[in-house]
């Protein structure tokens, strides 16, 4: 377990390793929220347009399925 430091400001220092497995540039923003007692930090998106690219799949297609159930109606 990695320990960061909380400095006069109340900025906290991200420990390299941890930095540069998670691709973190100074900069960059995370989001901080508390748990049960637990500080927990998640990376900001950078595009969440491209992140959320292709999480849906792409067959079967709904809009088709939709088209069909209205001609037939």
């Amino acid at each position: 377990m990695l320990e960061a430091k909380i400095l006069g400001k109340g900025q906290l220092v991200i420990p390299a390793t941890i930095r540069k497995k998670l691709g973190l540039k100074p900069g960059d923003s995370v989001k901080v929220f508390d748990y049960e007692g637990a500080i927990h930090l998640i990376p900001s998106a950078r595009n969440p347009v491209k992140q959320a690219t292709g999480i849906l799949p792409s067959r079967p297609s709904l809009s088709k399925k939709l088209l069909k159930d209205r001609a037939r109606e």
